[in-house]
């Protein structure tokens, strides 16, 4: 469960059907916005600048843009008349060498001097060759689409509230669950955690008193490697005081005690939470949420899978060039390997951005170390609790004893100096006597 915080209170928000709704409504809208519009006006900013005619071609025929992404080669009168204007292109204002055709619309011959179906892209130049590029954006391009869809979705959910935002709740979460983990890890109470990865400014605000408690709980907690070969502690009090700067000491004293007595690791996971607290004040800080989700929750439990997403892609786009090399996939319809090319760009751009927010492994020696040190810290402390749990039993039993043997003392006085119970005992044994007389028993 997530938790956003809202001045002095807490609110706590689960992600539900209007996150993911909201969600799915930007990529799907993003989507078309860019199939429609972002793509074929890449391409043709792309395109249209390499392959147009230019030098001497120009001297000799004219080159205009009609309504729309389409631009043609005429004659130099026609362009004098055509320039500037949003003209429709037809058969008899075009030459047919060059054409650059980058809308959603379908041509003919008769009426237009070229063909093309609704769902193509049409470029003819002498550059290209003799026949014309037909590019068809719902195989070659939807993946960038899709992709641009999810980017853009992603983005803005990490700025709206947490109240609808779908990634904003995944951070709140990954505040959380870090903090546990940084529990987990320590031994440290939830108090402690909190003052560690509080925000420089936040901890200013805190009671002096409260933050001395928690400071001296983790130096006593935490020692240094000169400490343990020397058999020597630095004492708290030789480098607090009450003109010492908490949040100096803190990220610069305290922090790197926690990275010798635990691991580097450890620090990160602070020092990324505290960035994850001033991402939930401010949803504009993307970086500091974004990085806080990526380096502890993503890549820890997607980097596989993003690799093994990266050489699928690569296995598809080796298959697709393949096949273009045995010449099922000709050269004037490239759609199927531009699909594959950016299939791969996605996959290996995503496991770039995953490797990025990996964290380094630290030197398997010195990790252990830090381990052997923290498990037999903790070791000393639970013989030190068993100690006392020892010495509390024993008194305890002592004590019980003592209660219990008075208490039974007093029952069996009280009773036997009762007038009436001991009437009642006689009366039951006189009773049983006669009984046993009446039936012939001894």
């Amino acid at each position: 469960m997530a938790k956003t915080s809202l001045s002095k209170k807490t609110i706590s928000y689960k992600l539900g059907a209007p996150h993911i709704i909201l969600w799915i409504t930007l990529v799907l809208t993003t989507f078309a916005f860019s199939q429609f519009m972002v793509i074929p006006w890449s391409i043709a900013e792309f395109v249209v600048p390499l392959f147009q005619p230019s030098g001497e071609r120009l001297e000799k025929l004219g080159f205009v843009k009609f309504d729309g992404l389409v631009w043609a080669s005429t004659s130099l009168e026609n362009q004098r008349l055509i320039q500037g204007k949003k003209v429709k292109v037809k058969k008899d204002l075009i030459n047919k060498e060059y054409i650059f055709d980058f809308t959603f619309k379908e041509r003919n011959a008769a009426e237009h001097g070229y063909v093309k179906s609704s769902g193509e892209f049409y470029a003819k130049s002498e550059i290209l060759g003799e026949h014309a590029i037909i590019l068809e954006p719902w195989v070659g391009f939807w993946i960038l689409a899709l992709v641009l869809g999810i980017a853009f979705a992603t983005l803005v959910t990490m700025i709206l509230p947490s109240s609808f935002g779908f990634m904003a709740v995944l951070f709140d979460r990954q505040i959380d669950n870090t903090k546990i983990k940084i529990r987990l890890q320590t031994g440290f109470s939830d108090s402690v955690v909190e003052i560690l990865t509080l925000p420089d400014d936040k901890l200013q605000e805190r009671d002096p008193n409260e933050v001395e408690n928690v400071f001296r709980k983790v130096w006593d907690r935490t020692f240094s490697e000169i400490e343990e070969t020397s058999n020597q502690k630095i004492a708290f009090e030789d480098l607090f005081d009450d003109d010492t700067e908490i949040v100096s000491f803190r990220n610069e004293i305290l922090y790197n005690r926690i990275k010798e007595f635990f691991s580097d690791f450890v620090v990160k996971e602070i020092e990324d939470t505290k960035d994850g607290l001033l991402w939930r004040r401010n949803h504009l800080a993307i970086a500091k949420g974004l990085r806080l989700y990526m380096a502890h929750h993503f890549t820890e439990k997607y980097s596989n899978n993003v690799t093994g997403m990266a050489y699928g892609g690569a296995a598809f786009l080796i298959v697709a060039v393949g096949v273009r090399g045995l010449k099922f996939i000709p050269a004037a319809k490239p759609s199927f390997i531009l699909l594959a090319i950016f299939l791969e760009f996605t996959m290996l751009a995503l496991l770039a951005v995953t490797l990025f927010y990996t964290e380094e492994e630290e030197r398997m020696d010195k990790m252990l170390k830090k381990m052997e040190d923290a498990n037999r810290s903790q070791l000393d402390i639970l013989k030190e609790q068993q100690k006392d749990i020892h010495i509390l039993s024993n008194a305890l039993v002592g004590q019980t004893a003592d209660i219990i043997k008075t208490r039974v003392e007093n029952v069996i006085t009280e009773y036997m100096s009762s007038e009436n119970n001991v009437e009642r005992v006689v009366a039951e044994q006189i009773a049983d006597k006669i009984l046993l007389g009446i039936k012939g028993d001894k």
